[in-house]
Formats: structure tokens, C-alpha cells, sequence
């Protein structure tokens, strides 16, 4: 694996250690439903989704009732050395292990959801090219990020590159222009989480 790939599977590990994988799901799904909430996505069944960076719990976890993708790079060493995660616990999942960059554009989808995933991309504008052209007409994409609060942080950040698990360092000016580029309307943004340094900040857009 990569070096960055070895640490986000350490963090996992890391994090995971000391958590009940059931009660941790049940968490994230309750985290995942109020999110949706609060953008007003509805969610019809039998929608395409895609969850790209999906993680051991992410969204994917509650759209039973669409037809769902889910990639990340991780989906063997997740199955393999984190408790709990398996990925025929999900039967109306179908997963890939691919990167965001790799996504080959054959489906299209209703949503796309993007959580907590796109700063960890190499290449931030191939990777949210991939998402933008695999969305119908008229879909939404739900995009949630570390975004930067100062700028001068951000100078700092980008000069030094210091978190090896985030290459892009930006905030919520530089998405919304980001997303706008690639032909999406931003119909909302919502800071979920503040912090010192970074607010964790989420976009619904549709094109």
C-alpha cells in the first residue's frame, strides 16, 4: 500500500479500537439521516446512488432502498483488519475499490454523495470531474468537508504540507468555486461541526 493508504488504515484502526462496532453504525446512521434532514435531500426508492470514499460506515449504510455503489481504495484491508466491517453485511451494496480519480463513468446516478472524502484526493479536479459526470440531469451531489476558517491557515497549510492524509487545503469560497467550474448550482451549505481551524462543512449542489 501507499504511504497515505497505511495511514488512513492506521487511523481506522486507531479510531475503531475502543468502539462497539454495532453501536458505531448505529451512530453514524442516525448522523447520516439527520444530515439528509437538514439538506432536505428526499430519497426515492430504487435511486441510483453512489457513495464515493465510502469508508467502513458510510452513507451507504442507510439507503437500503436504492440501488447503490460505493467505492474506496480500502475495502480489503477494511475487511481484514477492522472489527466489525464486512461488506456482505451490505447486500444492496455493490462495492468498488477504486479511488476517486479511478472512477470510470458507466452508470450514472440520481445522488452522489461524497462525505468527508474529497480532501483526501491527489488530484481534487480529476477527482471531482469523475463525480460531476457521472450525475443525471437534474442530480444532486451532497459533498462534506474539512474546509479552512483563515485564510492565512490556509497559506500556511498549503505551504507546508503538513497532514499527509488531507492534500487539498481549502475552504468553503474555494469549493463553492470549485463546484460552480464543473457546471453545479450550490443550493445549500451547512456548517455541521466548528473548529478552531477548520469547520466541517457540507454542499448540496445540483447541475
Amino acid at each position: 500500500m501507499a504511504s497515505r493508504a497505511v495511514l488512513e488504515l492506521r487511523w481506522w484502526r486507531r479510531y475503531l479500537r475502543r468502539l462497539d462496532w454495532e453501536v458505531y453504525v448505529e451512530d453514524k446512521r442516525r448522523h447520516w439521516r439527520k444530515v439528509l434532514r437538514q439538506l432536505e435531500v428526499q430519497l426515492a426508492p430504487g435511486e441510483r446512488a453512489l457513495d464515493a470514499g465510502c469508508g467502513p460506515a458510510g452513507i451507504f449504510t442507510i439507503l437500503s432502498e436504492q440501488k447503490v455503489d460505493a467505492l474506496d481504495p480500502l475495502l480489503e484491508e477494511y475487511e481484514k483488519k477492522l472489527p466489525g466491517f464486512q461488506r456482505d453485511q451490505f447486500p444492496y451494496v455493490h462495492f468498488q475499490q477504486l479511488m476517486l480519480e479511478q472512477l470510470e463513468v458507466k452508470e450514472t446516478y440520481d445522488l452522489i454523495f461524497c462525505m468527508n472524502a474529497i480532501n483526501h484526493v491527489a488530484d481534487l479536479d480529476l477527482a471531482l470531474g469523475r463525480l460531476v459526470q457521472a450525475l443525471k440531469p437534474n442530480g444532486t451531489l451532497v459533498l462534506s468537508v474539512d474546509a479552512h476558517r483563515h485564510s492565512f491557515f490556509k497559506f500556511i497549510f498549503r505551504l507546508i504540507p503538513g497532514d499527509v492524509l488531507h492534500p487539498q487545503q481549502d475552504d468553503v469560497a474555494d469549493y463553492q468555486r470549485f463546484l460552480g467550474e464543473k457546471g453545479l448550482q450550490v443550493e445549500k451549505i451547512l456548517v455541521l461541526k466548528k473548529g478552531w481551524v477548520f469547520n466541517y462543512v457540507v454542499f448540496k449542489a445540483k447541475n
